[in-house]
């Protein structure tokens, strides 16, 4: 049974659809990138290893999820430079002497 002269649609009105562009200061914050930003100043600063570490995993789930290549590039690349800061001031810099009485 057909109906093809009773269909209410119309293929002839139907529209791709275009995205609206949105301005880049309106794009919401990359979590991700701040996560990683705000781990590598913890592995840093109080010498965290698994802190850098999670930055660093962070730090590639932002380049994985980058939006705005100009603004989640610089914010990527500080969080990364923080992690591997961090990661190299943990590994490779002496032990923490204890204290002695």
């Amino acid at each position: 049974m057909s109906s093809s002269g009773n269909d209410p649609r119309q293929p002839w009105s139907a529209k791709p659809y275009k995205p609206q562009p949105v301005h880049p200061d309106n794009l919401p914050i990359d979590y991700s990138g701040f996560i990683a930003i705000i781990l590598g100043v913890a592995g840093v600063m109080f010498r965290y290893k698994l802190g850098s570490w999670l930055a660093l995993i962070f730090c590639a789930q932002s380049l994985a999820n980058m939006k705005n290549v100009e603004t989640d590039l610089k914010q990527m690349s500080t969080g990364f430079m923080f992690a591997i800061m961090g990661l190299v001031t943990n590994y490779l810099s002496p032990a923490r002497g204890g204290v002695k009485t």
